[in-house]
């Protein structure tokens, strides 16, 4: 989460003219906890700091004067406004730019005096003295500041990053929860820290790889500072999700995890410790250059591609396309076979082109009670007979005591998975992913209903997202010509999305019962303050978005803004979020895709409050489209322009 940086004039002490002042280290000194500076307080943080696992890291258990912090949290909630911000990786309540509290007028800072004294008291020489003592990172910036406040409320969480960013040097969390009701562990939005093992990449140089496992939970407390130095793929961590009260717990006492937060950047070009050109180079270590993809060797899952290839006939030629039409239409055996699995209703030719027709029009299909009764009853009894059976802890015993592995690296995703293991029927979901997807009879019906007939590999996985853990982090597809994707939603719990009415129901179960084709383009569902009180969000959806496309002022060629991969729940009515397509989490629901270069795609981290895990099996398929094809489409295009 990036912060705008002050950048007005400065004087010859690195601060800006205007609203910003040197302390004396007197008056620095007043605003924090007595005894704070005594030499035997700082080596105390000293030898703890360097004594720290999995990463270097500090706490300071009382880091302000509690009558100033007290009326800098009055401050904030009579004063400050937060946006509601969602995003592949948080969701979160957040201010303004601290930082920038230089730009506001008289009037308004007139009414924040406590948070302008604590603003230039963090960024003090004094306490940058102290604070880069302690950590031995160098010495911080004083003009570049750079702090927000981030309030999290129930359902609200961070997921797993490293935070480096630029010339960031120190990451700092200064906790203002209630002060008269101290914070309960048990209601989460800790600071969680990830340790990393080190490992060879393809050129034989370390890289360090961050474990799915946090190793080490610091919980809020009112004026707490928790501290670490940014370091390129090691400072990785997360902040818990705050939990939804349980059915029996007093809800009088609201859960806010209120904290202001930032970073201490490298001094500045005409501050002391200013080092020319070291900016560029952090930035070449940043995660961002160093991560991308030096290590993904290490990645779990690794795509494992499995030739489909269409039946080979003799013959060159028109002989040879009449000769295989045979072997590649879908026919009686296939539908023998497809019919003990796949609803009825899905196998007949009138709503086979009915699907191939919306699938040419939207690039997208969404399949209500996609499996028979049936076989979804087996699967559904498989699922809630596994839910009702405890996971064990830790990745290490999941993959050692159970059939699954955990997805990782936590920076990217985070899930249960199998793969493809031809043969294995052991439970209904195996044998969906092992004969039923893999074979020649649904690679043919998949083509008819899609029109895309050269499908050429496979890539199959069932996924299990565990409540109150896993996720996927917003990826792009990078390859050459669009491919072919598919998510069978096996979710048997409900509170996943807002329940419709009975007339909506009726309606919606005719139109499956006469095997009509759901397109699906919705989003994530807004609900009323009611609503949201009653059936908190749980996340579990997948979302398709619009990728950076470079364009001039950020645009498409369709004139359409390209969304940043984050934002979308905050942007307002009147603006693009981006959502190509989204599904929710749900029961026998089948969701297809053709997925084109640069196209981001997350799962949402599924709450704590959901009522079970979200379960799915998904798909990349690989395809080829004809040169004929590609030359329709230009003609169609050219006709349109006519």
């Amino acid at each position: 989460m990036k912060r705008k940086t002050d950048e007005t004039g400065s004087n010859a002490n690195g601060l800006p003219e205007s609203k910003k002042r040197a302390l004396s280290s007197e008056e620095a000194t007043a605003r924090f906890r007595e005894g704070l500076f005594n030499s035997a307080e700082q080596q105390k943080y000293t030898d703890q700091y360097a004594k720290s696992n999995p990463y270097y890291h500090g706490v300071i258990h009382s880091l302000i004067e509690p009558s100033l912090l007290r009326s800098v949290r009055e401050e904030i909630q009579e004063q400050v406004d937060f946006t509601e911000k969602e995003t592949d990786i948080y969701k979160i309540f957040q201010s303004g730019d601290l930082a920038n509290l230089d730009g506001l007028d008289d009037s308004s800072l007139s009414k924040l005096p406590s948070l302008l004294k604590l603003r230039d008291a963090m960024y003090s020489a004094r306490f940058r003295e102290f604070l880069s003592g302690v950590t031995g990172s160098g010495k911080l910036s004083g003009r570049k500041t750079d702090m927000a406040i981030n309030v999290y409320t129930e359902g609200c969480h961070l997921l797993c990053h490293d935070d480096v960013i630029g010339s960031r040097r120190v990451s700092y969390i200064l906790y203002l929860t209630d002060p008269d009701t101290p914070w309960q562990a048990e209601w989460g939005g800790a600071l969680r820290l990830y340790p990393t093992r080190t490992e060879k990449d393809a050129n034989g140089e370390d890289v360090k790889i961050p474990s799915p496992d946090f190793s080490l939970s610091i919980p809020p407390a009112f004026n707490q500072l928790s501290f670490f130095t940014v370091q390129p793929g090691e400072s990785f961590h997360d902040v818990e999700e705050v939990y939804h009260f349980r059915e029996d717990e007093d809800k009088s006492k609201k859960r806010v995890r209120m904290a202001i937060s930032g970073w201490f950047h490298i001094p500045q070009e005409g501050e002391d410790g200013y080092e020319e050109g070291l900016e560029e180079r952090l930035a070449e270590r940043s995660s961002l250059a160093q991560l991308q993809g030096r290590g993904d060797i290490y990645d779990l899952p690794q795509p494992q591609p499995v030739s489909w290839e269409e039946p080979e006939v003799e013959g060159k030629g028109k002989g040879k396309m009449e000769e295989q039409t045979e072997g590649t239409e879908f026919n009686e055996t296939d539908l023998e076979f497809l019919v003990q699995y796949l609803a009825p209703s899905f196998l007949t030719p009138d709503i086979a082109e009915e699907m191939s027709d919306t699938f040419e029009n939207e690039s997208s299909l969404s399949l209500e009670r996609f499996l028979n009764e049936k076989f979804a009853s087996r699967i559904s009894a498989y699922i809630e007979d596994q839910e009702r059976q405890t996971l064990p802890a830790s990745s290490d015993e999941i993959k050692t005591q159970t059939e699954w592995t955990v997805a990782c690296p936590p920076h990217k995703h985070r899930y249960l998975y199998q793969h493809t293991a031809a043969g294995d029927t052991s439970n209904p979901i195996k044998e969906l992913l092992n004969v039923v997807f893999p074979s020649q009879a649904f690679r043919k019906w998949l083509a008819l209903i899609t029109g895309v007939d050269h499908l050429k590999s496979h890539n199959f996985l069932a996924r299990r997202f565990r409540r109150g853990g896993d996720y996927t982090l917003a990826n792009s597809y990078d390859g050459e010509e669009p491919r072919l994707e598919f998510t069978l939603g096996l979710t048997p719990t409900t509170g996943w999305e807002k329940e419709v009415d009975d007339e909506d129901e009726d309606e919606e179960a005719d139109g499956e019962e006469n095997g009509e084709a759901q397109s699906s383009s919705s989003k994530p569902k807004e609900k009323t303050e009611e609503e949201t009180a009653e059936h908190p969000s749980v996340g579990g959806y997948e979302i398709y978005m619009a990728g950076d496309e470079d364009e001039d002022e950020g645009d498409a060629e369709d004139g359409k803004k390209k969304a940043d991969p984050a934002i979308y729940r905050s942007a307002g009515a009147d603006e693009d979020d981006g959502i190509l397509f989204s599904t929710q989490a749900g029961w026998n629901r089948l969701s297809i895709v053709l997925r084109d270069s640069g196209t981001l795609k997350f799962v949402k981290y599924v709450s704590a409050a959901a009522k079970g895990d979200r379960w799915d099996i998904t798909a990349d398929i690989g395809v080829e489209f004809d040169d004929d094809d590609e030359d329709d489409d230009d003609e169609e295009m050219e006709e349109d322009d006519e």
